[in-house]
Order: structure tokens, then C-alpha cells, then sequence
């Protein structure tokens, strides 16, 4: 007997053994028991993600002898010629090679006649956005209207091009790519029934290479057991995917922790000999570096059971959330670039020299102090807050590398805000702010309901790099709300202008010349028009 490769073989044949589709099989089984059916029907999504095989799913739903059903029995003549792709009434057609007009119409022709077979005759017409403009006018009528005996599945990886008179027609449901631990779960369920061993971090590294297809997964589950003569190795199916070792990715983290930049020239030295892909090596490092940052902000959702657990706790207690997040902007505009520099290598290296250039710094790193604090920063060269753009970065000015002493006591915050270079909204919003707490690591703000909306982005970054610039330290800046008066230097600014407004006025009101017009013309002074003298 012949071999019969796993996406086949392993094809799911009901709803229920549909894997990550629930929104798909949940609408349709709602539609199939209520007996609410739509004539035409279109699946859109990428390639390998189910939409053929829910296409014949539901032939089998509306054409089991057991009746219209949402669970087909599987057993019948009807469901088993369906699924072996013999059903008379099934009518599979690909639009990329039946483009014309002509064969639209020869295939809409044979509509009008009942099913020969079973209860509905059904047609599927697959990629069907590769249908001319006059094969889509000339289905618009038989789509719109068809007779009761037949069903229109349509499935595409291209919905835009499909014209909108014919998306009005359709029931559409999209169909999601599957998850990265959806599909390593569904690869175990299969290699444990086939009796063949494996290694689950091998299958993880399958169902990242699929980049959310199944049947891109399955076939590479049929390349990687050739590979490995019966046995799904983490290995061999790195060897064959050409996959960084997570090793290396390690190596680049913890020589960065420490400022190693000679064992980044040997990783790199190391992938080159290796030949492995560059552009796939910071591909992985960016899906590493969210990893790292996911374990910073929600620890618990990395599992126990993560053989990687332990060395992103580590890196995540070494590193601060803001440098991950310049580490990763640092990898995809570094991978971007690959096709522009003088070869991958030097590409790769480059990157990886900048992220050493952009390293975190110990907090006596850059006051130039003896004892380094616990917890690193981001260093002098890297912005305050979320982190814009690389070339930005780089053009920042660095912290000033002489320390400014914090003020003693209640510090002049009007003072401190006059100082500051500062302009347009940035300004505004120190100006509206009352200084609550300001230590050797934060700066705690007091900013008044109705002027919350002034802590949009990127005011709140900007002014916490201009303090930590003034201080020469790296300051948090956070905000708190307050209904309560406060003593902001935009009150005491509206305060000196009402003061001098009301002086002029009263200067005024008090010139002779003034008093006189006033009662001998029985005239009035118009407030508004008057203006102190700066």
C-alpha cells in the first residue's frame, strides 16, 4: 500500500477535529442545527488554514443521508464518496485554471439541474478571486438566485479582489491563521497515534516555521521524519530548517548584559560558519526578545514548564522593559536592512554591534559613582520612556554626565520648568503640573483632571528626558490626578496676568483725563481694550 502523506491522512473529516477554527464551527453548527442554510457561502484566509477542508466538512453536513446535520455520521455513501473526493454532486472547481467566462457559464449551466446523488448539489470554487471581471458578472444572477437544490461554497486567500456584488451575496467568514501552540499540540496528538517518537521543542520549531499554516506544518512533520529516520529530533529539524539555535540567541542577551562585544563577533562568526540564514537569526531574536519582555510584565505567562524559564527570569531582572523595547526596534530595522548592506554578515554584525552600543548601563555607569545600583537602566543614549526610532536614538543629546544635586526640601518646581528647554505641548504640560515627590529615581506629578488629556504621547517622554537631562540622572516621571487647587506655574503665570491686568485697569480709572471724559461725555472705559505694559 502506498504511503499517504499526514495532511492528508490526517485531513479533519467533522467539526469537531477542526483545530483552531471555533468561531467558523461555531457559527456553522448554529446555522446547520437551526436549519437557517445561506445560499452561498465564502471562506477567506491563508493558504493551509482550513478552508477546503470546512468547505467539504460542510458538503458532507448538508448531503449525510442522516439528514442535514452538523455532525455528519461519516459512514454513509454520501459522506465517504465525499471524502474521498468521488461525491457526483460535489463539484470542486479551481478558479486559477478555469478563469474564463465560457467555463463559468458551461459549470452554471448544469445548475439548473437537480442533484443526481444527493440532497443538494454543491458547488466549491476554490482561489476564486482569480475569476475574470466577465466570469464574476456572469455568475452574479445564478449567485444571487440559484435554485434551492444548490449551495455555493467560495474560498480565496485575496478577498480584496473579489468585487463587492458578489461579497453582498456571500455569508463571508475569515478564517484565522493557527496559533503557534495549537498546531505544536495537534503535531504531538498525531505523532503519538503514528507511534513515532519526538521531542516537543522539535514540533515548536515545525509550527513557528508554518507561520500559522497546517498543512505547511504537516508537511514539514513529513520532511522532518524522513530526516530524522522515524524520530522528530530538536536537532535534526533545527539542521533542517536551516533554525538558529536558541543557544546563540542566549549568547547575544547575556554577552549584551555584560558588555561582552567579542562574543558577539564570535556568534556571529559562529552562525556565518554554520551558514545560517542571518535574516532568520534576528527574526528569532526579535521572537526572543518578546518573550523577554512578556516575562518582565506578566511573569505567570510563561509556563513552568518552559525549558526556558529560568534564563529569561534572569535576563528579565537584568535588563529594564525600556531597553527590550529598543533592543527589538534595534533587530527589525536591522533585519530590514539586511538586503541594503554590504552582505548579510556585515549586516547582522552591524546590528549587533549596535545593540552593544545601545547596552543598558548601571546607574554608576553613568553618574560616573563607585557602587552600581541593582537593577540597570537604560544607558545615557537611550530616551526616556517607550523608545522612538534608532536614528532618533542616536541623535539624542546623552545625560548630562554632571549631577545636578536634588533639591533640598520642598524643590521650586516653577523654578525647575523655567530652566528647561521646552516648547509647544511639552511645556504646556509642566507648566500644568504641581511637583508632589522628586527623589533620585522619581518625579511624581500632580496634573488636574481637565488637563489629563496634555499627558498624550510623547509629551510625558519628552519632559522625562528633559528632567533626567537637568539632573543628570535617570528620573521616572509618573502623574497623578487631583480635583484640588493646585499651585502650578501656569496658575501662578494666570495669577501675575490677572494682577497686572487689574493694576492697568485701575490706572486708568484713576487718570484725571480719564475721569473727566468719563463725566463730562458720560462715557465708559471698554476693560477688555486695555493692556498692562509688560
Amino acid at each position: 500500500m502506498s504511503y499517504q502523506v499526514l495532511a492528508r491522512k490526517w485531513r479533519p473529516r467533522n467539526f469537531s477535529t477542526l483545530v483552531g477554527q471555533e468561531h467558523v464551527v461555531r457559527a456553522l453548527t448554529h446555522a446547520l442545527s437551526a436549519q437557517r442554510l445561506h445560499h452561498a457561502y465564502l471562506f477567506t484566509g491563508t493558504r493551509g488554514v482550513g478552508k477546503t477542508t470546512i468547505a467539504r466538512i460542510l458538503a458532507k453536513s448538508l448531503n449525510c443521508e442522516a439528514g442535514i446535520t452538523a455532525t455528519p455520521c461519516g459512514t454513509c455513501s454520501a459522506c465517504q464518496e465525499i471524502d474521498s473526493g468521488r461525491f457526483v454532486d460535489l463539484l470542486e472547481v479551481d478558479a486559477a485554471t478555469n478563469t474564463r467566462v465560457d467555463e463559468m457559464r458551461q459549470l452554471l449551466e448544469s445548475a439548473v439541474y437537480a442533484p443526481t446523488r444527493g440532497r443538494f448539489k454543491v458547488y466549491v470554487i476554490d482561489e476564486v478571486h482569480m475569476l475574470s471581471n466577465s466570469a464574476f458578472n456572469a455568475m452574479l444572477k445564478t449567485l444571487e438566485e440559484p435554485p434551492e437544490h444548490v449551495k455555493f461554497i467560495l474560498a480565496t486567500t485575496d478577498p480584496q479582489k473579489i468585487p463587492v456584488t458578489v461579497l453582498s451575496r456571500c455569508l463571508q467568514f475569515n478564517l484565522k491563521q493557527m496559533p503557534a501552540l495549537a498546531i505544536t499540540k495537534h503535531l504531538g496528538h498525531i505523532l503519538q497515534a503514528e507511534g513515532i517518537p519526538f521531542e516537543t521543542s522539535a514540533l515548536s520549531l515545525v509550527a513557528r516555521s508554518a507561520s500559522g499554516s497546517m498543512r505547511d506544518a504537516l508537511s514539514l512533520l513529513d520532511q522532518a521524519i524522513a530526516h530524522g529516520a522515524g524520530r522528530v529530533e530538536e536537532g535534526q529539524v533545527r539542521s533542517m530548517l536551516g533554525s538558529v539555535d536558541q543557544d546563540y540567541l542566549f549568547a547575544i542577551l547575556e554577552a549584551l548584559q555584560v558588555g561582552d562585544a567579542s562574543a558577539l563577533l564570535q556568534v556571529a562568526a559562529d552562525l556565518g560558519v554554520r551558514s545560517l540564514s542571518f535574516s532568520a537569526a534576528l527574526q528569532e531574536l526579535g521572537a526572543l526578545l518578546t518573550r523577554l519582555q512578556v516575562m518582565q510584565c506578566v511573569p505567570s505567562a510563561i509556563g513552568e514548564d518552559d525549558p526556558d524559564r529560568g534564563r529569561l527570569l534572569s535576563l528579565a531582572t537584568a535588563f529594564s522593559p525600556e531597553f527590550v523595547q529598543l533592543a527589538y526596534q534595534i533587530v527589525n530595522i536591522g533585519r530590514n536592512e539586511l538586503s541594503t548592506a554590504p552582505d548579510e554578515h556585515a549586516g547582522f554584525l552591524m546590528t549587533l554591534l549596535r545593540l552593544h552600543a545601545f547596552r543598558p548601563s548601571t546607574v554608576a555607569d553613568v553618574l560616573g559613582a563607585v557602587a552600581p545600583r541593582s537593577r540597570p537602566v537604560a544607558n545615557a543614549q537611550t530616551l526616556a520612556g517607550v523608545p522612538v526610532g534608532v536614528a532618533q536614538v542616536a541623535a539624542a543629546k546623552p545625560v548630562q554626565a554632571s549631577v545636578r544635586p536634588l533639591p533640598s526640601g520642598d524643590a521650586d518646581w516653577h523654578q525647575i520648568v523655567a530652566s528647561l528647554p521646552l516648547s509647544g505641548l511639552v511645556r504646556e504640560l509642566a507648566q500644568n503640573c504641581e511637583l508632589r515627590r522628586l527623589n533620585e529615581t522619581e518625579c511624581l506629578l500632580r496634573l488636574s483632571p481637565s488637563q489629563a488629556h496634555l499627558q498624550m504621547k510623547p509629551g510625558p517622554d519628552k519632559l522625562q528626558q528633559a528632567l533626567s537631562e537637568y539632573f543628570g540622572r535617570m528620573l521616572k516621571v509618573r502623574f497623578e490626578l487631583a480635583q484640588n487647587e493646585l499651585d502650578t506655574p501656569a496658575e501662578t503665570v494666570g495669577r501675575q496676568r490677572q494682577e497686572r491686568q487689574e493694576n492697568a485697569v485701575a490706572s486708568i480709572t484713576r487718570d484725571a483725563f480719564i475721569r473727566d471724559a468719563i463725566e463730562s461725555l458720560d462715557a465708559s472705559v471698554v476693560e477688555s481694550s486695555i493692556k498692562p505694559i509688560a
